[in-house]
């Protein structure tokens, strides 16, 4: 019988109900799922579960509660929406008489490997699967300090209870409701999984500013030399990818901090995005799909055999994996690293233009990190079913409650102090945009980002690209040199040369909103143009 807190689940307001499961392991979770339906075993051993028509996070049906201690913290816009405090009260109290008469399972963990920062996490949800899946995710708390355990956030979920929209003063019959006095997220509506480990994200995100910690929506792994290095990007840009590499050991996949002991994984686990995965350009995660207490996420199954298909994007663009870290064989197991060398930026340029690998000075840093520009990925978010141009500050606007100055304001004081080389990737298109070109090859990215890694690029000759003034390598080991220039791999040059002002544009239109925020060195990024 797993340790239980001595914090009960009334002082969250809930009672009668029909059992309360405290943190049961994948054995228990997996048997309550598939009696319930809900989920069928994989060939090797996964979990597989459907979502249902919320295959990705549902950005309009998430709120900010507008209180007294947050609001003036708050970048208001259409990311993050106001509910008053009446309508999350109202929900709360339509969720707690759904409790009622319900099996209900209880996870307590931690979120942030460094125990100086750290946050003490209970979800509490009537899925068991969605209860695995926050045990995958999160840190597990020792036998011995689950007595004393208290929540500083807690999650209710209830993914099959439904909203009434407006009546409810959301969008829809989904839900995500933050609020942040309360130290309390209320998630309904939807089953998408994510929605659980976003949240945990979006409250480190608002809380860690004010202790002088970057939260980062990033993967970290450390070198043979012990140099840590850190890849930011949005879904589906290759953090999870470029990371899980079996020469460098991973302290995390996707969300960290970075304070002045160092870097620090927020998570326990990995969701790796696994539409077209497969065992020869990603071995490491591939693997974890044939282990007993991995989660699949929309991926489809062969009725006999029950053998995931990764190709089969049917039931979803944004098929994932949920996973324990230790899952990978090569892990940092502290989820620690220290000062970062290297600071990585993945974009996936739907346009086609942006060198697939450039080093950044200073300035240029800053720029793209406000800048954010990537392409939203298919299924990622509903309703995108290809490819779209976007820029998200921070390369995690959706997850940033804060203004996004607060967080480049620390980056580029962590930057100053470190001395951190810094990298723009471009994971997208070559040859053409998205349509036109193709996607370019993960050994090629692979190789070019070790070579950055391990300061083969260090004495490398660079040259200034025309548009984006990015120092771009003239050579690199295993690529092809004419890859490294976009313009060469494109058959129109005409085609790219207007393309590429046409992005150009879009970057200068897209920061004016933080011309104010920044000196004047970083807005001359911006208008660069070839002499």
């Amino acid at each position: 019988m797993p340790q239980i807190s001595k914090y009960g689940l009334d002082k969250h307001g809930i009672v009668n109900t029909a059992e309360t499961i405290w943190n049961q392991g994948a054995e228990s979770l997996y048997e309550a799922t598939i009696r319930a339906g809900l989920g069928t075993l994989a060939q090797g051993g996964a979990l597989s579960v459907n979502t249902g028509k919320y295959t990705g996070r549902s950005a309009n049906d998430k709120f900010l509660v507008e209180e007294p201690s947050s609001r003036d913290n708050i970048w208001w816009g259409p990311v993050n929406k106001p509910i008053s405090p009446d309508r999350f009260d109202a929900m709360q109290a339509k969720m707690l008489a759904y409790y009622q008469g319900r099996a209900l399972y209880v996870q307590d963990l931690y979120a942030g490997a460094d125990p100086q920062f750290r946050i003490s996490v209970r979800v509490v949800t009537d899925s068991a699967w969605h209860s695995l899946f926050a045990r995958n995710m999160f840190i597990a708390v020792p036998d011995a300090e689950r007595p004393a355990f208290a929540p500083d956030l807690t999650i209710l979920h209830a993914p099959m209870m439904h909203a009434a929209g407006e009546a409810d003063g959301v969008n829809s019959e989904a839900f995500i409701l933050m609020n942040f006095a309360r130290q309390m997220v209320l998630i309904g509506g939807t089953q998408y999984a994510g929605e659980i480990k976003k949240s945990v994200f979006g409250y480190l995100n608002y809380m860690l500013p004010e202790r002088g910690v970057l939260p980062m929506h990033c993967s970290a792994n450390i070198g043979d030399d012990g140099a840590t290095s850190i890849f930011f990007g949005l879904s589906g840009t290759g953090k999870t990818t470029l990371s899980a590499d079996g020469t460098r050991p991973l302290i995390g996949d996707d969300e960290h901090g970075w304070s002045d002991n160092g870097v620090f994984n927020f998570e326990g686990g990995c969701y790796a995005k696994v539409i077209n995965l497969s065992a020869e350009a990603e071995p490491e995660i591939y693997a974890t799909t044939k282990r007993f207490g991995t989660v699949l996420e929309n991926v489809v199954l062969d009725p006999h055999s029950r053998a995931p298909d990764f190709n089969d994007g049917s039931l979803a663009e944004n098929s994932r994996a949920s996973y324990p870290i230790d899952f990978i064989e090569n892990i940092v197991e502290s989820g620690r690293g220290g000062q970062p060398a290297n600071v990585v930026m993945l974009t996936a340029d739907a346009f086609g233009v942006l060198p697939p690998i450039s080093r950044l000075t200073a300035d240029q840093a800053m720029y793209h990190f406000l800048s954010g520009y990537t392409a939203r990925v298919a299924g990622t978010e509903r309703g995108v079913t290809e490819p779209q141009a976007t820029f998200s500050s921070c390369f995690g606007a959706p997850f940033m409650p804060r203004h996004p100055s607060v967080y480049a304001k620390l980056l580029g004081e962590r930057i100053a102090k470190t001395g951190a080389k810094c990298w723009l990737v471009n994971t997208g298109w070559s040859g053409g945009a998205y349509g036109t070109g193709t996607r370019m090859k993960i050994s090629y990215t692979r190789a070019m980002v070790r070579a950055a890694l391990d300061g083969r690029l260090d004495e490398v000759a660079e040259t200034p690209d025309p548009n984006f003034g990015l120092l771009v390598p003239e050579t690199c080991p295993d690529v092809p040199a004419e890859v490294l220039q976009p313009r060469n791999t494109w058959q129109d040059k005409n085609a790219y040369d207007s393309t590429a002002g046409d992005l150009r544009g879009r970057f200068e239109a897209n920061f004016k909103q933080f011309e104010e925020y920044v000196g004047e060195s970083v807005k001359k990024v911006g208008i660069y143009k070839a002499a």
